[in-house]
């Protein structure tokens, strides 16, 4: 029990002694930044998707 209770302890410090957390400011940029990737990479997804549709439905014709 004395070991369970030592590891929260020595978590408790080290979350608020020697992490260094994020300021408003930096989490704000990180989310723009993590926002516009995800809406590229969608994006990439959604067109890749479309090719390969219409690749499959050309392909289809060729047999029906």
């Amino acid at each position: 029990m004395k070991k369970v209770v030592n590891y929260f302890k020595e978590t408790y410090d080290e979350l608020i002694y020697k992490v260094s957390w994020p300021t408003w400011n930096e989490l704000q940029s990180s989310a723009v930044v993590v926002s516009i990737a995800s809406l590229i990479i969608a994006a990439v997804v959604y067109l890749m998707d479309m090719a390969f549709s219409t690749v499959l439905q050309q392909f289809y014709r060729l047999f029906l």
